[in-house]
């Protein structure tokens, strides 16, 4: 069913955008989210669900009871899918490194879109091909300080293919 769902939404969506390695990208960042079937308060103290879900005032039936797992995975896909297009929208992504565009689509998956595009230093630095000045960038940042271990994995990514 999960590899249904998965092979459904890269067929249907990713492939004809000729993106990144969609399977990778989507168990990382279930790996660095967590999951959790009630809702919970992120580090930040916000009230999450499933792989991360930020949970919006309108959704107030999170708070209540537990999920399925089909369900918070559809969230979950549907969350990646706006991460994907606001990426798309934001970014000039045909001269990135698929890694690099796996980074970016996670950090707006974190962070959000407003946040990730106040990333104008990192974003110059890998579109001009260095990534050790980006990872710099990410280092400094306050979202180092928040989450480090998951900015430090993504700098592998970012330095793994660009080297």
């Amino acid at each position: 069913m999960k590899n249904q769902l998965n092979r459904k939404i890269q067929i249907g969506f990713l492939v004809q955008h000729n993106l990144f390695n969609f399977s990778r990208i989507s168990n990382r960042i279930k790996k660095n989210e967590g999951y959790r079937r009630v809702a919970y308060k992120d580090q930040l103290g916000n009230l999450s669900i499933g792989y991360g879900h930020l949970i919006t005032a309108k959704e107030k039936s999170f708070f209540k009871k537990k999920f399925s797992n089909k369900f918070l995975l559809k969230i979950f896909y549907v969350d990646l899918k706006k991460a994907i297009l606001d990426f798309q929208k934001n970014y000039d992504y045909k001269n990135l490194s698929d890694c690099t565009q796996e980074v970016i689509i996670e950090m707006i998956f974190q962070l959000g879109i407003k946040k990730v595009l106040q990333f104008k230093k990192f974003y110059y630095c890998v579109k001009n091909k260095k990534p050790y000045l980006a990872s710099l960038e990410m280092i400094k940042s306050r979202w180092y300080q928040q989450t480090p271990r998951r900015v430090n994995r993504l700098i592998a990514v970012l330095l793994k293919q660009n080297v």
